[in-house]
């Protein structure tokens, strides 16, 4: 069982490795641009959150939390890009469930959008109590001439290697195992809620937790076909991988407020999701 599992895991992380390392490369490239475009009108703060948010990874969480923490947009962007993000469980559904993965990723763009919108509302119709902004300036450069000795041991090595590719590694391999181990030893259906609801309840719970890992879980039981399409809606909208972490250290209050929402909206889209009969 570990020796097939290995070789499941490895398979998958080559191709999460080879989406990251060009997702890296797009984000070294325009990353300059999109700053530009998220700084002017708070109306493309929405869209240009929640486009950053859909791209698998952490870059475009931890742009638009640099960019709140600076004052240069809105609770609405902060919002829209978390309810947006599917951090590195993204590069996962793309490599084990990829067209439920492109539904998910269209899903949680309008959601990010129609979420960014609400949150601004209701931020300043409840005069929500938003951490003041730091002042830190974000420096967008110029575009720069791409050293690729720098992009492979700082990006790829420093960043995709060091930082994320052991933690991903662990959750995928004991993920899988996990599974394997409780489908030979244990009925996973009779396990899980028997109510479909109570399923999306506990993945939009789940999302509350300010790591992407747990997410995994719904990803690989949904491609096994033990939880519906709605469950891992809710989970995919509720999380926000591991994009909150900074706003955590910064405005524990503000990320306390992102949580909130996001699993109450990722719950509002798997109910809705379900009675579609999805």
């Amino acid at each position: 069982m570990l020796l097939p599992t290995l070789l499941d895991t490895l398979k998958i992380l080559l191709i999460v490795l080879a989406l990251m390392i060009g997702v890296e490369l797009a984000e070294l490239r325009m990353g300059a641009g999109l700053r530009r475009v998220l700084t002017q009108r708070r109306g493309l703060q929405y869209v240009v959150a929640s486009a950053l948010g859909v791209v698998p990874g952490c870059v475009g969480a931890f742009l638009v939390v640099s960019l709140y923490k600076a004052g240069l947009v809105g609770f609405g962007a902060l919002a829209a890009v978390m309810l947006a993000t599917a951090g590195d469980e993204a590069f996962v559904m793309l490599a084990t469930i990829p067209r439920a993965a492109l539904w998910i990723f269209g899903l949680c763009f309008v959601v990010g959008v129609l979420g960014g919108v609400a949150a601004d509302l209701l931020a300043r119709k409840a005069r929500l109590p938003l951490r003041e902004i730091c002042g830190a300036p974000v420096h967008a450069g110029q575009h720069a001439p791409l050293r690729w000795r720098h992009f492979l041991t700082g990006h790829i090595y420093g960043h995709i290697i060091r930082k994320h590719l052991l933690s991903l590694f662990l959750w995928l391999f004991l993920t899988l195992l996990a599974l394997r181990v409780a489908e030979r030893r244990i009925d996973l259906e009779a396990l899980l809620p028997a109510s479909k609801a109570s399923v999306v309840l506990l993945a939009a719970l789940i999302g509350l937790l300010p790591e992407s890992g747990p997410h995994l879980v719904f990803v690989f039981l949904f491609a096994r076909g033990l939880v519906p399409f709605s469950a891992l809606a809710a989970s995919s909208v509720a999380q926000a991988g591991h994009g909150l972490l900074p706003l955590l250290a910064y405005a524990p209050r503000d990320a306390v407020l992102v949580k909130v929402l996001t699993s109450a909206v990722g719950l509002l889209v798997g109910l809705a999701l379900l009675a579609l009969g999805l």
